[in-house]
C-alpha cells in the first residue's frame, strides 16, 4: 500500500508542477503583451507629437494670432477614463502645434447644452467625448440666436466615448484607442473639413433637438437597450435578448402615420475658404460697371405651399437618418433617408436581423421600405409609450417633425478617410 500511495503523490506532484509551469508561462506572456502595448502606445504618442511640432514651427505673419480652440471635454465618458485619455494623447499634440486651447469640462448630463449658450467666439470647437457629448454640443450650438455665425466654426471630434457613431465618417479607425485619438487630433491640425447634414427634431412643445446620425424607433432599438443585462451569457447575450423579447411580446409591430416632403435639388458645394480679395483696380472697375449698369432687381419670390405626402406604416423598426455615414458621397438631392423594416419577420428572422443590427444599426433588410425626404412628420397612435434613440441618446417617443438642415456644420476629416470614402462605389 505504501508503494501505491507514493505513486499517487508523485502523480499529483507532477500535475501540480505542470500547472505551475503553464501558469508561469501565461503570466510571463501577459506581462510581455502589456509591455509591448505600452511601448506601442508610447511610440504612437511620440510620432504624433513630432508631427505636431512641425505645425508649431510654422511661421505666422506679424498681424496674425495663434489659433484658439475651445474644447468641450466630458470626463465621465469611457467609464470615467476620458480626462486621462485626453490629457495623455490629445492635449500635448494641440500644445506642441501652437494651438491656444481652452478646456471646458462638463460635470453632469445636459451641461454641454448650457455651456454652448455661453460660448465665446473661437477659431475652432473641439468635442472630446462620445455620442452624448457631441449631440448635446450641436444641440446647444444650434439653439443659439446667433447660430448662423457660430455654425461656421469648424468642429473637431476626438472619440473618447463608449459609442462614437460619427467617428467612422471622419477618421480611419483601428483597434487601438491611442491611435484613434492621436489620429483624430492630427486631422484637426491639418485643417481639412467636410460639411455634414443635421436633423432638426421638434416635438409639439419642447425645444428642438439636433442630430448628426438619426432617429431610431422600434423593437430592435428596445431590445438593444436591454442586451447589457444579459452579460452573463457572454457571446449568446444578443440572441438571447431578442429571443426573450419575443416571449414577452409577439408580434413586435409598430403602427404610425408618416407625412413627408420631397427632397430638394442639391446646389454645388461651396468652397471651404473665401476666395482671395481682388486687387484695387478690379474693385474700381466692378464698382463703375455696377454704377453705369445697375443690376436688375429680381421679382419677389412667390412662396409655394409645401406639398406633404402621407403614408401609413406597420413596421418592426423605423430609422430616419442622414447621409453622414459617407459625407463625401456625390448626391443629386439634399435629403434624409427614411427606412422601415417589414412587419412580417418570423421569430428566427427577428433574432438573426437583430444580431446584425447590433453591429450596425443602420443596416436594413432588402424588403425594407426606403423613402428620400426633405422633411417628415411622425404621428404615433395615442397611448403609445416607448423611446426614440437620437444619436444613441434616449428620448421619450412622441409625435415629432424632422427637418433636414443640409450641410449645416463643418467637421474636420482626415485626408486618408476622405480618399477611402470617395473610392467606395456610389
Amino acid at each position: 500500500m505504501g508503494g501505491i500511495g507514493c505513486m499517487v503523490n508523485i502523480g499529483e506532484f507532477l500535475f501540480i508542477f505542470e500547472n505551475v509551469i503553464q501558469t508561469g508561462f501565461t503570466c510571463v506572456a501577459l506581462s510581455l503583451f502589456c509591455v509591448l502595448c505600452v511601448s506601442s502606445d508610447s511610440l504612437l504618442r511620440r510620432e504624433a507629437c513630432q508631427l505636431a511640432r512641425e505645425f508649431g514651427r510654422q511661421q505666422i505673419a506679424p498681424q496674425e494670432q495663434l489659433k484658439k480652440a475651445t474644447v468641450i471635454l466630458n470626463p465621465a465618458a469611457c467609464s470615467g477614463k476620458a480626462n486621462k485619455l485626453f490629457e495623455k494623447n490629445a492635449a500635448p499634440i494641440l500644445h506642441l502645434a501652437g494651438v491656444e486651447i481652452k478646456i471646458v469640462k462638463t460635470d453632469y448630463e445636459g451641461q454641454a447644452k448650457k455651456l454652448m449658450e455661453l460660448l465665446e467666439q473661437t477659431d475652432m470647437l473641439i468635442v472630446a467625448g462620445g455620442d452624448g457629448t457631441l449631440q448635446e454640443v450641436i444641440t446647444g450650438l444650434l439653439r443659439r440666436p446667433d447660430q448662423d455665425s457660430f455654425s461656421n466654426v469648424p468642429i473637431g471630434y476626438i472619440p473618447l466615448g463608449s459609442h462614437n457613431s460619427l467617428s467612422p465618417s471622419l477618421h480611419l479607425l483601428s483597434d487601438n484607442k491611442v491611435k484613434d485619438i492621436t489620429s483624430a487630433t492630427l486631422s484637426i491640425l491639418r485643417g481639412e473639413t467636410v460639411p455634414l447634414d443635421v436633423l432638426q427634431i421638434k416635438g409639439e412643445t419642447d425645444q428642438p433637438v439636433f442630430a448628426l446620425m438619426g432617429l431610431r424607433w422600434g423593437a430592435f432599438r428596445d431590445v438593444a437597450a436591454t442586451i447589457s443585462k444579459y452579460w452573463y451569457l457572454g457571446p449568446l447575450k444578443t440572441n438571447a435578448a431578442h429571443w426573450f423579447q419575443t416571449l414577452k411580446e409577439w408580434p413586435l409591430v409598430r403602427q404610425l402615420s408618416i407625412s413627408y416632403l420631397a427632397p430638394s435639388l442639391r446646389p454645388p458645394d461651396l468652397p471651404p475658404q473665401k476666395p482671395p480679395r481682388p486687387n484695387l483696380l478690379r474693385r474700381i472697375v466692378r464698382r463703375l460697371k455696377s454704377y453705369w449698369n445697375p443690376p436688375v432687381k429680381e421679382p419677389p419670390k412667390v412662396e409655394v405651399a409645401e406639398k406633404w405626402e402621407e403614408q401609413q406604416l406597420a413596421t418592426v423598426e423605423l430609422y430616419v437618418q442622414t447621409h453622414n455615414k459617407n459625407p463625401v458621397e456625390r448626391r443629386l438631392h439634399d435629403s434624409m433617408v427614411i427606412r422601415a423594416e417589414p412587419d412580417s419577420f418570423t421569430v428566427g428572422e427577428f433574432i438573426s436581423v437583430g444580431s446584425k443590427k447590433e453591429a450596425d444599426p443602420t443596416a436594413f433588410t432588402q424588403n425594407s421600405t426606403k423613402l428620400e425626404a426633405g422633411a417628415c412628420q411622425l404621428k404615433l397612435p395615442e397611448g403609445v409609450s416607448g423611446f426614440f434613440n437620437i444619436d444613441n441618446e434616449e428620448y421619450e417617443a412622441m409625435p415629432v417633425e424632422v427637418r433636414l438642415l443640409p450641410r449645416k456644420l463643418r467637421f474636420f476629416i482626415s485626408a486618408e478617410r476622405r480618399e477611402q470614402l470617395l473610392s467606395q462605389p456610389q
